[in-house]
């Protein structure tokens, strides 16, 4: 796709750059030796000489956004998508173009673009390198799970994207791939984790590249529940377009999906700053400079109203001006849920118009007249180690509840619900001590709030809604497909490109129109409304 393509020797060095550099400097050296007997590029690593085991790892981070220091997860996930969301907010009208839907095309294609280097590529690679050898025969099934949620990821953003001839430059010599429509993707999609999942077998191989679950007590057992279980995530992405096929797929998983948070699909990650295997959430937000970022006053206020029993573990405050215009004791911080105060979104600070001058809107408090006084994440979610959940089984029983009450398949909502609400409240505890929430807390939050049938699908959606907080990408997407729920007010800054609406979707990174514009232009062609981020994808039916 990209001009790196192009050149074959260097190939093997973006694939294996996390999991394999000593091993490139051991047999660059070897190669050395036999220049004057071969005609041998030196730098050049081939697929057998490296085992595929190491890629399932490189991919596994990969998703997570693990090796792009710099790049997607600070511009597109949390300068966009998460501002869309509204789980953040920021006043600033660069970095956070998403707070105000600003136009700012190569921060948006960020993730397209960086996606198709170190995800993709190593995830094709570790799909050719197993496909019909024995030996492989459970790594292969868990490259094309990978392989299906990697492309799930980038097509819910994008819309139409390059997937059957996506990371074959070295294998067909295919360097501007044709992009594939949404639904021919889905369809393969789907079938795709399908069969992969059937065909994981207890007689075969455990991979030991698997940072999911190869230290569970039943390795494929897992997988074979998480594959149903992106299977069924799949499917519901289907709501609004497609319904029968949908529920196809959902009545295929039931039984078969995640029973409980010690099923989720977890990636931790290394303390080290420096690691490619680190947080990218908290390396990009503080590198980026955290006072830019705040809690949205959206989630905040939805939180108290509610008596979450997560905001103290979610949310913490630092104290801004007194009211006599000085800064308090510099450890002067809260946890506690009544001091939590959310930052609204589509504001600026310092500006002339009243209308979205933060100061202004705020000059009957004045202690909270500066970012110090709004929420921010919590550490707890932000270290440089904490893991990234990727997949839940709190959401898992939330889409089976929506399916229930939309279309009577997949059990009872009810019992759906409950199970997702005591999920989402103590799989926190993944995150450490200091943010695990007992279940007789969350007993006590979800006898407040129990299941209502007359508003179940608003119910549902909402804790679907904070059970993704960090998992911006999905949260969006979840809120496309189910008809805009949570219900979330738009903001409307001066100069928006959305007519004042919630973004749709990604605008395609402005690197297309130069390696592969005709492709690009036929993609742009078939989006009503163009290459923007008013225009839908294909199963985001108005």
């Amino acid at each position: 796709m990209y001009n790196y393509y192009k050149d074959i020797s260097m190939k093997f060095k973006t694939i294996y750059l996390i999991a394999t550099a000593a091993f490139i400097i051991i047999a660059a050296g070897s190669c050395k030796k036999d220049l004057l007997k071969a005609n041998t590029n030196p730098d050049q690593i081939t697929g057998g000489q490296v085992d595929p085991n190491l890629l399932l790892t490189t991919v596994q981070l990969a998703y997570t956004g693990a090796p792009t220091i710099g790049g997607s997860v600070w511009a597109t996930k949390w300068g966009g998508v998460g501002m869309f969301v509204q789980h953040v907010a920021s006043t600033n009208t660069g970095f956070y173009y998403g707070d105000k839907y600003l136009n700012n095309i190569g921060a948006m294609g960020e993730t397209f673009q960086d996606n198709y280097t170190i995800a993709v590529q190593p995830v094709v690679e570790l799909f050719q390198l197993t496909a019909n050898k024995a030996q492989y025969r459970n790594l292969h099934q868990m490259a094309r799970i990978m392989k299906a949620m990697i492309f799930e990821q980038l097509t819910d953003l994008y819309g139409d994207i390059p997937y059957f001839q996506a990371g074959l430059g070295y294998y067909q010599r295919i360097y501007t791939p044709a992009y594939d429509k949404q639904q021919v993707i889905y369809t393969d999609l789907l079938k795709e984790v399908s069969q992969a999942t059937d065909s994981l077998t207890e007689n075969a191989d455990n991979p030991s590249g698997d940072i999911l679950y190869s230290q569970a007590g039943d390795q494929i057992a897992e997988w074979k529940m998480f594959g149903n279980s992106l299977l069924l995530r799949m499917a519901m992405r289907l709501t609004k377009v497609d319904p029968t096929t949908a529920q196809k797929y959902v009545t295929q998983v039931v039984g078969k999906t995640m029973q409980s948070n010690d099923d989720n699909a977890i990636v931790q990650h290394a303390l080290s700053a420096n690691s490619l295997t680190s947080n990218q959430d908290a390396a990009q937000i503080f590198s980026q400079d955290s006072t830019d970022i705040r809690l949205s006053s959206t989630i905040i206020s939805n939180m108290k109203k509610m008596a979450d029993p997560r905001l103290p573990v979610v949310a913490w405050i630092a104290y801004g001006l007194d009211q006599d215009g000085n800064f308090p004791d510099p450890d002067s911080t809260s946890t506690d849920a009544a001091a939590q105060i959310g930052l609204p979104n589509g504001y600026i600070i310092g500006g002339l118009n009243q209308q979205v001058n933060l100061l202004i809107a705020a000059k009957d408090s004045l202690p909270y007249q500066l970012l110090g006084g709004y929420s921010r994440i919590s550490d707890n979610l932000l270290s440089i180690g904490a893991p990234s959940l990727i997949l839940t089984y709190a959401e898992t029983e939330f889409l089976l509840a929506d399916a229930a009450k939309r279309w009577g398949v997949g059990g009872d909502a009810a019992t759906h619900y409950k199970n997702g609400v005591l999920a989402a409240i103590t799989q926190l505890s993944a995150y450490g001590d200091a943010a695990t929430i007992s279940s007789d807390d969350a007993q006590t939050y979800l006898d407040a709030h129990p299941y209502n049938s007359g508003t179940a699908l608003s119910q549902i959606n909402y804790q679907y809604w904070l059970c993704t907080l960090m998992d911006e990408y999905e949260c969006w997407a979840n809120w496309r497909r189910c008809g805009d729920l949570p219900y979330l007010k738009p903001t409307s800054y001066p100069g928006n490109v959305s007519n004042s609406t919630i973004p749709r979707r990604l605008v395609y990174p402005p690197s297309q129109k130069v390696t592969n514009l005709a492709n690009y232009n036929a993609a742009v062609a078939g989006l009503t409304g163009g290459d923007k981020i008013t225009s839908r994808v294909w199963w985001d039916k108005p």
